[in-house]
């Protein structure tokens, strides 16, 4: 999933499934993720959100990250569900964020673009997504890329 990165392009984003041994990478995008939104959680309740990004249960949270460089610069999280209105399941985006350092090179849409396309590949009728007022930069994406 997502574009192959050469040694000779370390400025190219690729997006991969979470992995058990990306669970240091991924505390510190998440508590970073957490910061940004000037919350905290319990450490039992961090350690379970990683089981479960790591559980392929069916409905559960799926999880992804954006590598540039070989560097772990920003992660996804996203469920597969139901809908009230249609026959088809669909994929609701919950948490996206990407390492200030590295904004603007393409991560925030590399994520779309790869649970989109995790999405339609499960039968899924959209994508979609929630984001809080101030996040204006996040808005502007998702209104280019929706």
């Amino acid at each position: 999933m997502g574009e192959r990165m050469g040694d000779e392009d370390a400025a190219v984003v690729t997006v991969r499934p979470l992995a058990a041994a990306d669970e240091t990478a991924w505390r510190r995008l998440w508590s970073g993720y957490l910061a940004f939104y000037e919350t905290a959680l319990p450490d039992e309740m961090v350690d379970l959100a990683f089981q479960r990004l790591l559980s392929d249960a069916p409905n559960e949270f799926q999880g992804r990250l954006a590598l540039r460089g070989g560097e772990a610069v920003g992660l996804a999280h996203f469920l597969f569900h139901r809908h009230g209105w249609r026959v088809e399941p669909v994929v609701y985006l919950q948490d996206l964020f990407v390492d200030p350092a590295h904004r603007g090179a393409g991560a925030g849409r590399a994520f779309f673009e790869a649970v989109s396309a995790v999405g339609y590949r499960g039968g899924a009728g959209f994508v979609y997504c929630i984001t809080q007022y101030f996040t204006a930069p996040a808005r502007r994406l998702y209104d280019r890329v929706g």
